[in-house]
């Protein structure tokens, strides 16, 4: 017999139904008129063997591990000294009692956040994503605790919650997540940065003990002051060391001092003369320059360019006169040599119309072809009415 399930019904279920899924369901026997067939039209299903919840948890388990929101490379740290925890949880539970008990003990300056949620009913989960959704838009918030006490599965079931699993997921400040006691497991518990057994645990893992903190800086300080004093009388000791260092080396810095000054004196007096033989051979130099100034052959030397530059313009005019002549010569010889002086004692080039090829045998071209005659001074456009070969008697062409 037929089984039928409608979609309202499907979307009641917490579980997706699967091929070859053993199940136990309720119903009601109608008649499917179109085929004329018995079947049952499904009001009530559940896993065989298991709970609903039990397969829901399983399914959705494995496909968020799929999308890799469970991987331990997006486990982040939590902060070492946090300022503000922010907390999602119920008001009326003895969760937030234990952990605001344990956060006042273990550090009393530390800011906390709460944001008051059902933790069970229809509700709950909506809540529980605005919840998470409004601590990250606070900006303050440096760490976060979602969770609840104990409680049956049912009441637990929130934190399996497909919308409260990807807000944890999508939250930019680590979560830590305290559901219930050490033995109960939900999927808020796989995707938070940390999982606490109980709330009180969460509590002291999120928060450093002020005291110890306090007792650790104070060790800390007399440890560097304990060094800062030793380091300062090792330097006084090492700087006392290099006064005395520094006396012994201002006696040799005189004795430098003096000869240097010698040094001094003596490179002077060396300069000074090296200067005066300089200056006598730079007297004698000049003395020989003025000798031998070219001022006279310069004066010389202008009386001959007028003289070079009339030969020089003679020269050129001859010669630009033989090249004018020899241009002319070559542009005669040119023009007797060039086409166009053949085409101006009458005669005329022929070329294929079509190819525009130059004929030079009558055997290239037929009987009605059209040929174009190139003259000195225009062109004409032939037909051809005979072609006469080489050799005989009579031939001719129409225009």
């Amino acid at each position: 017999m037929r089984a039928v399930i409608f979609r309202s019904t499907a979307l009641r279920l917490r579980f997706g139904l699967e091929d070859g899924l053993h199940v136990v369901a309720r119903g009601r026997v109608t008649v499917y008129e179109p085929r004329g067939e018995y079947q049952v039209v499904l009001e009530y299903v559940e896993p065989k063997g298991r709970g609903a919840q039990q397969v829901a948890f399983e399914q959705l388990k494995t496909r968020l591990a799929a999308e890799g929101l469970f991987d331990l490379d997006r486990k982040r740290p939590l902060p070492v000294f946090p300022r503000t925890v922010g907390i999602v949880t119920s008001l009326s539970g003895a969760a937030v009692r234990d952990m605001m008990t344990v956060l006042h003990r273990r550090c009393p300056v530390l800011h906390i956040i709460i944001a008051p949620v059902s933790v069970q009913g229809e509700d709950s989960a909506e809540q529980i994503t605005s919840a998470i959704r409004s601590l990250n838009a606070v900006g303050r918030v440096d760490v976060m605790i979602v969770g609840r006490g104990g409680g049956s599965s049912e009441d637990l079931w929130s934190f399996n919650d497909e919308r409260v699993v990807r807000a944890i997921a999508a939250s930019p400040i680590p979560v830590v997540s305290a559901v219930g006691h050490e033995t109960d497991i939900t999927l808020a518990d796989f995707v938070a940065d940390l999982r606490a057994p109980t709330p009180s645990a969460a509590a002291e893992a999120v928060a450093p003990v002020l005291s110890e903190i306090v007792d650790r800086l104070g060790e800390l300080t007399a440890r560097s002051r304990l060094a800062m004093s030793r380091r300062c009388e090792a330097d006084r000791q090492q700087l006392d060391l290099i006064v005395t260092r520094i006396a012994n080396v201002r006696y040799r810095v005189l004795e430098d001092i003096q000869q240097v000054d010698g040094a001094v004196a003596h490179m002077r007096r060396a300069v000074q003369g090296l200067l005066r033989q300089r200056w006598d051979k730079a007297h004698s130099f000049k003395h020989e320059l003025i000798g031998n100034s070219p001022d006279a052959q310069v004066r010389q030397g202008l009386t001959l360019v007028p003289q070079l530059g009339s030969r020089l313009v003679q020269v050129m005019r001859y010669g630009l006169s033989r090249r004018t002549q020899s241009a002319q010569a070559c542009l005669v010889n040119l023009h007797a040599l060039s086409p166009l002086g053949i085409l101006d004692r009458g005669y005329s080039i022929l070329e294929s119309v079509s190819s525009h090829r130059v004929i030079r045998d009558a055997c290239e071209v037929a009987v009605g072809q059209e040929v174009l005659a190139r003259l000195a001074k225009g062109q004409l456009r032939c037909v051809v009415t005979n072609v006469v070969p080489d050799g005989s008697k009579a031939g001719s062409a129409s225009l």
